[in-house]
């Protein structure tokens, strides 16, 4: 049997919606996908040819870029801020949907205009983004990499406003946070290592079978 397409699926709220689509697919993860006290991260599937592997969401599309991965779902701010050559995007799955935002305190945004701004620092995990956002704009952007608790940042110092992704807004607002300016609508994306869609049989039927999916889902 030869070796088995590979999806890269993220964790988290985006997996969540994406299974029905999946299964829609005809692509249903083994039992121990679904036990949260597993430690595999690599998994069977329905179909013997087809497994999953479950990673953090910009890890996603490293694995599909090296081809570690065949396929893969990821938001576009991860393919925005990665911009990998070897990614081709060629389903928009229509789920996953939030925004990459600017955010800060509320105090600070009442007497403020991001239309005067001439030099930003700025805390994120998207400085490429951010950086490009801002030198569109003409202004300097000093951006503080994080990982995570962004909206820490502010309270504590380290840089007066954030760049992240805002669904809700509720995290921004128990934070005493608002949004000040919107960089972009994001939502999850089917991804494909270019190579293996030129060279792996399976994965253009794959991709025609996901695009089906997400028909069927806005027409449901």
């Amino acid at each position: 049997m030869s070796d088995p397409i590979i999806i890269a699926v993220p964790k988290g709220r985006i997996l969540d919606e994406a299974l029905p689509l999946l299964a829609r697919v005809g692509i249903e993860p083994e039992a121990a996908f679904a036990d949260e006290g597993s430690r595999a991260l690599r998994f069977a599937t329905s179909d013997p040819a087809i497994e999953l592997i479950r990673v953090r969401a910009f890890d996603v599309a490293t694995f599909v870029a090296h081809g570690a991965a065949q396929l893969g779902i990821v938001g576009s701010d991860v393919l925005m801020e990665f911009d990998y050559s070897e990614l081709y995007a060629p389903v928009d799955l229509g789920i996953g949907h939030c925004r990459i935002s600017v955010a800060e305190p509320a105090d600070m945004a009442a007497a403020d205009d991001p239309r005067g701004w001439s030099h930003v620092r700025i805390a994120t995990k998207y400085p490429h983004i951010t950086a490009g956002h801002f030198a569109r704009r003409g202004v300097q952007a000093e951006c503080v990499k994080l990982n995570g608790a962004m909206e820490l940042a502010p309270t504590l110092g380290l840089a007066p406003r954030i760049v992240d992704l805002v669904s809700s807004g509720r995290t921004l607002k128990e934070n005493g946070l608002v949004e000040v300016e919107t960089i972009a609508e994001v939502s999850s994306r089917l991804i494909v290592n270019r190579a293996a869609f030129k060279t792996r049989a399976r994965v253009v039927p794959l991709v025609d079978a996901f695009r089906r999916a997400v028909e069927t889902m806005d027409a449901a």
